[in-house]
C-alpha cells in the first residue's frame, strides 16, 4: 500500500496525510509504563492490548456518561485501504499506534489522527493483526509489531527497526521449533505480553498437518534471543507425553496460543489458553487426551515452568479452541476475595478458576459423551461441563429450534436437518452425511475477549449462537488424482470444501477463481495468507505450482500431472500421507447451517451480549447483539448477528461494542441493564475491540472498522475516533 492511499478525515474535512515527526508529540508519547491505563499529565493511556495485562478491557475514565453519551460525535477518521482490520490499538502519551490491513504500522496524533510515521515491512502480508506490544525501562523504549512470519522491534520515535534486536531488527518466529523453518507456517496475529525484559508470545499456525508445534516462548526484548520455551506438545519422556502418541512432537502440531494471554505481574504468572491439535476433526494420528491442547496453562513468567494446567476438551474432534484471551479479576466467595482467571471457549463454556491452583470456583462435572464410529478414532469417554455459569450459547439443535422466519425457510431447513445427525454437545462427526455442531465452529465467544468491572466481579462478553455442520470423508486418491488436488485436500479443503465450493461469505468459493484473480495474486495469497486464511510459505515450488494449477484450472481439474512434472518421490509421499492413519479421513469443510436465503437455520437470537456476576455465576442480563437491516425493515425485529471483536467498559458504566458484521453499528449499552443508550453507523463493520483514552483532558473512544467479512457491504478499512463536544461537562 502506498502512502497516498492512507486518508485522514475529520468531521469537517478530508485531506491527504503527510509524513511528519513532531518532537513534542514524540516526547509526550514516550512517557508511559507497561501496565494498564495510567494518567500522563492531562492524558490517560491505553498502553496494553486489552487495556491492562490482566485483560480487563476497562477504563477508569468517566467523562462520557449515560447522561451525555448521546452527544458523542466523530472526532477524526483515518482510512487505511482495502482488507480486514481486527486491531485494538495502543496509546502512549498522546501517540496512537495502529496497524493497516497490509500489516504496516503507523503512529498517529491521538487527538487529531494526524500521521507521525509509518513502517512497512518488506515482507508485508494480509494476516490479521490484533494489536501491538509496548516495552520500556528507564530511557529504553520499544514497540513490537508482527509482519508475515516475523516479530519486529521498532523505535517508537521513528518507526525504524532497532538493529540490535534479532537480525536487523526482527526475529523469524519459525525458527527454534525443532523443525525445518522453511516447512512451517507461523504468524503472530495476537500480540505478545511483556514481563520484565521478556516478550512472551504464541502464534497462529495451520489447521491441518503439517503444522508447527505450538510452543509458548519468551524472547529477550533487547536482543531477541530465546530465553525460555514451553512445549505444549512434549517430546517423548517429558511430563505429559503419556497423553500423546510416540514421536507426537515431530508428527503433529497445533496446541498453540493464538487468542492472547493475561499476566498476573505480582505472582509472576502468565495465563495461556491453547487451541486444538491437528488434524482438527480426525484424531487417529494423535490418540490420547492430548494434554495441554485445548487447555489453560498457568506458567511461571520468568522461567516458563508449568504451575498448573486445566484441559477443557479431551482429544478435541470439533476445533473447540480456547479462542478468547483470559481475563483476571477478583470475586467474592463465602465473604472472602478470591483472585480468579475467567476463560471462555468455543463451546460457549465459561470456566472460572483460582489463579493460584487452577481449581474451579464452581463445580465441573465430567460427563459421558457420544463415541465416534469412524475407523481408527478413539474418542474421550467424558468431557468437562461447568455447572455455572450456564453456557453462553445453546448446546444442541432440535427440530423445535429451527427457523420460523418464513414457512419456506422452515421447510427447507427441516428437510436438511432430518438428513443430518444432531445430538448433545460433543457429538463427533461421522462419515455418513453431515453432523450439526452447536454452537458453530466460530463459537460461542471468539477472539474479542471479555470486559470486566474489576470492583464488582461482573464480566461482559458477546457470543454467537448459530449452528454449523460438517463431516468426514475417506481420503482415497487414485493413480489419476493430480498432485494439485492432493495438496489442496490436505491444506485447503477444510475451509473451501472438498469440491472448492467454499461457504460464502466466510470462505469464498474457488470455482472459477481464474476469472477473478490472476496467477501472481493467487500465489501471493497462498504464500502469505489473507484474513482468516493462514499462509502456506512452507510449500515447495513444485507443491505451490501444483496447487496453483488446480485452483486456477490451468490444465483441468484432474490433468495436473501433465501440467506439472512433480518429482515422483514427492508424489509418492503425498499418496503415502493420504493413506496414513493421520490423513485417512478428511474434513468436508467449515459450513454454517443456513436457510436458503443465507440466514441462520435456528430461531434467534443469533448473537448476544451478556452480563454475568462471577461472584455467583448468575446472568444479570442477556440482550441480542446485532441486526440484519433488511429483516428489521421486514418487521422481524432485532435478531442478533455474527459478531467478532469484544466490548469496552468505562467507569461510568458504559459498555461500548462494535463487533456486528451486517449492520455496521457502534453501540453503547448501559452496563447496569443492557439498554442501548447510543448508537452510530460506522463506515465499515467494527469487527475489533474498541479502546478509550484521554488527551488534553478529553476522553476518546476509538475502533477499527473493515468490510472484509461482509462482501455485500462497503469495502475498505478505517479507524474512527469519537469524543464529546469540547463544551460538554
Amino acid at each position: 500500500m502506498t502512502e497516498d492511499r492512507i486518508v485522514h478525515r475529520t468531521t469537517k474535512s478530508r485531506h491527504r496525510l503527510f509524513l511528519c515527526v513532531s518532537a513534542s508529540l514524540l516526547l509526550a508519547g514516550l512517557g508511559a509504563s507497561t501496565g494498564g491505563a495510567r494518567p500522563s499529565g492531562s492524558n490517560t493511556d491505553w498502553p496494553v492490548y486489552g487495556g491492562s495485562k490482566a485483560g480487563e478491557r476497562f477504563t477508569a475514565l468517566k467523562q462520557i456518561t449515560p447522561a451525555n453519551v448521546r452527544q458523542l460525535a466523530e472526532a477524526w477518521r483515518v482510512e487505511t485501504g482495502p482488507g480486514g482490520l481486527q486491531t485494538s490499538p495502543i496509546m502512549i502519551g498522546r501517540v496512537l499506534y495502529i496497524c493497516a490491513p497490509d500489516q504496516s504500522v503507523m503512529a498517529l496524533d491521538a487527538a487529531t489522527g494526524r500521521q507521525i510515521w509509518r513502517f512497512s515491512s518488506p515482507t508485508a502480508g494480509f494476516q490479521p493483526v490484533r494489536g501491538l506490544t509496548w516495552w520500556q525501562q528507564g530511557g529504553e523504549r520499544r514497540l513490537f509489531a508482527s509482519s508475515s512470519t516475523f516479530l519486529y522491534a521498532l523505535d517508537p520515535a521513528t518507526g525504524a527497526p532497532i538493529k540490535s534486536f534479532g537480525t536487523d531488527g526482527r526475529i523469524d518466529l519459525r525458527e527454534g521449533l525443532g523443525r525445518d523453518p522453511q516447512a512451517l507456517a507461523v504468524f503472530l496475529t495476537t500480540p505478545g505480553i511483556i514481563y520484565r525484559d521478556l516478550i512472551i508470545t504464541g502464534f497462529r499456525t495451520g489447521e491441518g498437518a503439517p503444522s508447527a508445534p505450538g510452543d509458548i516462548r519468551a524472547f529477550d526484548v533487547r536482543t531477541g534471543k530465546l530465553r525460555w520455551s514451553f512445549k505444549t506438545i512434549p517430546s517423548d519422556g517429558e511430563p505429559g507425553s503419556e497423553h500423546w502418541p510416540t514421536n507426537a512432537r515431530n508428527t503433529t502440531g497445533g496446541a498453540n496460543n493464538w487468542a492472547g494471554m493475561a499476566l498476573d505481574e505480582k505472582r509472576g504468572m502468565v495465563f495461556v489458553p491453547t487451541g486444538s491439535a491437528v488434524s482438527d476433526f480426525y484424531g487417529a494420528g494423535r490418540p490420547g487426551d492430548n494434554r495441554h491442547a485445548n487447555s489453560l496453562l498457568a506458567l511461571d513468567a520468568a522461567t516458563g515452568q508449568l504451575r498448573w494446567s486445566f484441559q477443557a476438551v479431551h482429544h478435541d474432534l470439533w476445533d473447540r479452541d480456547f479462542g478468547t484471551p483470559p481475563t483476571l479479576l477478583t470475586v467474592r466467595r463465602n465473604g472472602q476475595p478470591v483472585d480468579v482467571v475467567a476463560q471462555a471457549n468455543k463451546q460457549g463454556f465459561l470456566f472460572v478458576l483460582e489463579r493460584e491452583t487452577g481449581k474451579s470456583i464452581f463445580p465441573i462435572e465430567e460427563r459421558p459423551v457420544s463415541q465416534s464410529k469412524v475407523p481408527g478414532e478413539r474418542t474421550s469417554a467424558t468431557q468437562p461441563f461447568p455447572t455455572l455459569p450456564r453456557p453462553l450459547a445453546r448446546q444442541r439443535l432440535s427440530e423445535d429450534m429451527l427457523t420460523t422466519r418464513t414457512p419456506a425457510s422452515h421447510a427447507a431447513v427441516l428437510d436438511a436437518y432430518r438428513q443430518m445427525q444432531s445430538g448433545e454437545a460433543f457429538t463427533p462427526l461421522g462419515t455418513e452425511g453431515k453432523t450439526v455442531v452447536m454452537p458453530g465452529f466460530d463459537g460461542g465467544p471468539d477472539w474479542g475477549g471479555a470486559a470486566v468491572d474489576p470492583g464488582r466481579g461482573i464480566l461482559y462478553l458477546n457470543s454467537q449462537d448459530t449452528p454449523s455442520m460438517g463431516g468426514l470423508q475417506e481420503n482415497k486418491p487414485s493413480a489419476q488424482t493430480s498432485p494439485g488436488k492432493m495438496i489442496y485436500d490436505q491444506n485447503c479443503a477444510a475451509c473451501h470444501g472438498l469440491e472448492r465450493k467454499g461457504n460464502p461469505p466466510d470462505f469464498p468459493s474457488l470455482v472459477g477463481l481464474s476469472k477473478r484473480l490472476d496467477r501472481p495474486t493467487t500465489e501471493a495469497i497462498i504464500v502469505s495468507g489473507k484474513g482468516r486464511m493462514p499462509g502456506f510459505p512452507q510449500l515447495s515450488v513444485n507443491e505451490k505450482n501444483a496447487l496453483l494449477g488446480y485452483v486456477l484450472d490451468t490444465a483441468g481439474v484432474e490433468g495436473m500431472a501433465a501440467y506439472l512434472a512433480m518429482p515422483p518421490a514427492m508424489l509418492a509421499e503425498y499418496r503415502r500421507m493420504a493413506g496414513s492413519r493421520q490423513d485417512r479421513y478428511l474434513f468436508t469443510g467449515y459450513e454454517k447451517f443456513r436457510d436458503p436465503d443465507g440466514y441462520p437455520a435456528v430461531v434467534p437470537p443469533w448473537g448476544t451480549l451478556n452480563a454475568i456476576d462471577l461472584n455467583t455465576g448468575a446472568y444479570l442480563w442477556t440482550v441480542p447483539l446485532g441486526e440484519h437491516p433488511e429483516l428489521v425493515k421486514a418487521g422481524l425485529g432485532v435478531t442478533g448477528s455474527d459478531n467478532y471483536g469484544g466490548p469496552l467498559l468505562t467507569a461510568s458504566r458504559l459498555l461500548f461494542i462494535g463487533a456486528t458484521v451486517y449492520d455496521r453499528k457502534f453501540r453503547a449499552f448501559d452496563a447496569r441493564n443492557g439498554h442501548i443508550v447510543w448508537e452510530t453507523m460506522l463506515p465499515y463493520a467494527g469487527v475489533a475491540t474498541p479502546i478509550s483514552y484521554s488527551v488534553d483532558g478529553r476522553q476518546y473512544v476509538v475502533i477499527a472498522t473493515s468490510g472484509s467479512r461482509d462482501p455485500k457491504g462497503p469495502q475498505g478499512s478505517a479507524y474512527v475516533a469519537y469524543t464529546l463536544p469540547s463544551q460538554t461537562k
